[in-house]
C-alpha cells in the first residue's frame, strides 16, 4: 500500500468551502451524466452515526465511465471493468472516501480528508503510527504555481488573475499562502485554509503492486 499526503490551501475559510464543496459535487455529476455510458447512481444517501469522524452523512454512488474510454477498448471489456463504485462518509470539515472497481478485485482507493482554517502547517494530523509517518510523502499542491495541461485551463478560474467581487480577495502571487497566513491573523477578510488529504492505494496483485500504485499517485491523483 502507498500512503501520500496532498495538502491543498485555498483562500477561504472552511465554512465558505462547505458551500463551494456541495456547489462543485452537484457540478461534476451533472457533467458526469453526458452521452452513452455515463452518469452518476445514487444508490443509498443516508445519515449515520458512531462513523468515519462521527455522525453524518453516508452516500454510495456508482459511477458510469465508458464514455471516457475509447471505443474499441470498451468493446473488449466487460461491464463490470466501466463501472466505479464509491462510498462517501460525509462529517464535514471531515470526510472519507473509497473507490472501488468491481473488475479489479484487488484494488482500493481510500482518501480522508480534514479541513483547517490553517495554510497546511499541522503536521500528522490523521495520527499515523511511526512506522507509517516514514513511508508518507507529503505532496504541497499550490493552486498558483503548480502548472496544469492546457486542456484543463479557464482563463475565468485562474487565480493569478481572478478577483472575487463578493471579498475582493485575488488575484494571487507566488507567495500568497505566506502572504494569506499572516494576514489571517489581523485582516477579518484574509481567509486561508487547507484540504489535508490522505490517500491511501493498494492494488495487490503481483509483479505491479508498486509500479500501478505510483501511477495512480502520480497520474489519477
Amino acid at each position: 500500500m502507498l500512503v501520500k499526503e496532498y495538502r491543498i490551501s485555498l483562500p477561504m475559510s472552511v465554512e465558505e468551502y462547505r458551500i463551494a464543496q456541495l456547489y462543485m459535487i452537484q457540478k461534476k455529476s451533472r457533467e458526469e451524466s453526458h452521452g452513452a455510458g455515463s452518469g452518476v447512481e445514487i444508490i443509498e444517501n443516508q445519515p449515520y452515526t458512531d462513523g468515519p469522524g462521527g455522525s453524518g452523512q453516508y452516500t454510495y454512488k456508482i459511477y458510469h465511465i465508458g464514455s471516457h474510454l475509447p471505443g474499441w477498448f470498451r468493446a473488449i471489456l466487460p461491464k463490470s471493468a466501466l463501472r466505479v463504485e464509491e462510498e462517501a462518509w460525509n462529517a464535514y470539515p471531515y470526510t472519507k472516501t473509497r473507490y472501488k472497481c468491481p473488475f479489479v478485485e484487488k484494488f482500493v482507493l481510500e482518501v480522508e480528508t480534514r479541513y483547517l482554517n490553517d495554510g497546511g502547517e499541522k503536521d500528522n494530523l490523521f495520527g499515523l503510527k511511526s512506522s507509517e509517518l516514514k513511508e508518507r510523502t507529503v505532496d504541497y499542491i499550490d493552486i498558483v504555481k503548480d502548472t496544469i495541461s492546457s486542456s484543463d485551463y479557464r482563463r475565468e478560474e485562474d487565480p493569478k488573475i481572478y478577483q472575487s467581487n463578493t471579498t475582493q480577495r485575488g488575484p494571487l502571487q507566488d507567495n500568497w499562502r505566506e502572504e494569506y497566513a499572516k494576514a489571517a491573523r489581523t485582516d477579518p477578510n484574509k481567509k486561508i485554509m487547507t484540504a489535508y488529504k490522505l490517500c491511501r492505494v493498494e492494488f495487490r496483485y503481483w509483479g505491479m503492486q508498486n509500479k500501478i500504485e505510483r501511477f495512480i499517485h502520480d497520474i489519477g491523483m
